[in-house]
């Protein structure tokens, strides 16, 4: 069932996991901390060898230095270094990593960061992704080769080049955006079990259709796990507070801030 939590500062937010109808356990780990204006959903991988370990290190790791007063960068590149000593420790086993995607919002504005292909949209007038997967199909779309449509069906669209938890890199290298939430604006994150099985027409519909957060997150769900179900879904969806700044007609360009590792060496 969604965790559907009273307002917390004017913010309306709601969440869900679910396993699928495929995978035996569910790697899928999010955090909701109204407190700290902290969202994250990451989506564990290595199958028995401890993806939910490795996702559930990353969020907590993640939460706990949010807590400390690091930033969002900072915060992720420790979760990194988490999961690779619990792979040490024995908390877990060789070979587990996460994908993870994570927004703290600072009154109107919010701070986006992720590693992988765990998705951010905005939803507005329309819907925008507005995270960029770390994977192969999108290296393909920014350097012409494919089309976002051919990358749909394209057969090493699971493929990311960069997870936390993988023990040859040092430091990952975190994308980030930072922008504002306006009044009527939602952010929605989620795990590849969603946008893989539906497009983002339907997720456009489905939000579009009611206001309602926890209502919209068990749609979004629902329809993942209708369309297929092959991989753990899971999705947080976060509404502007309602005395959020109206969006102007001319957003500032200069206000909005991005660092996204898009294409690798």
């Amino acid at each position: 069932m969604p965790v559907n939590v009273d307002p917390v500062q004017g913010v309306n937010y709601a969440a869900r996991t679910d396993v699928g109808k495929v995978r035996e356990h569910n790697e899928d780990c999010f955090c909701v901390n109204a407190e700290l204006g902290l969202y994250v959903v990451a989506d564990g991988m290595g199958g028995h060898a401890s993806g939910e370990v490795a996702s559930e290190i990353a969020v907590t790791t993640i939460e706990q230095r949010i807590k400390d007063g690091c930033s969002m960068v900072e915060a992720i590149e420790d979760a990194h270094i988490a999961i690779l000593q619990g792979v040490k420790s024995g908390l877990g086993k060789k070979g587990m990593g996460t994908t993870v995607v994570a927004v703290q919002l600072h009154g109107d504005d919010y701070t986006l960061a992720w590693v992988g292909d765990s998705r951010a949209y905005l939803w507005g007038d329309a819907l925008a992704q507005i995270s960029k997967d770390h994977s192969m199909v999108q290296m393909l779309i920014d350097t012409g080769q494919i089309t976002q449509q051919e990358a749909r069906s394209h057969p090493r669209k699971n493929i990311i080049y960069q997870n936390l938890g993988a023990p040859e890199v040092k430091v990952p290298e975190v994308s980030l955006k930072q922008g504002t939430l306006y009044r009527d604006q939602k952010i929605i994150l989620c795990s590849d079990g969603l946008s893989d099985e539906i497009d983002d027409q339907q997720i456009e519909k489905i939000v579009a259709s009611t206001s309602k957060e926890a209502e919209a997150v068990e749609k979004l769900v629902t329809a993942a796990i209708d369309n297929g179900g092959n991989d753990n879904v899971s999705v947080i969806i976060v509404s502007a507070s309602a005395d959020a700044s109206k969006k102007p007609l001319l957003e500032e360009s200069q206000k909005e801030k991005n660092r996204d590792t898009l294409i690798p060496d």
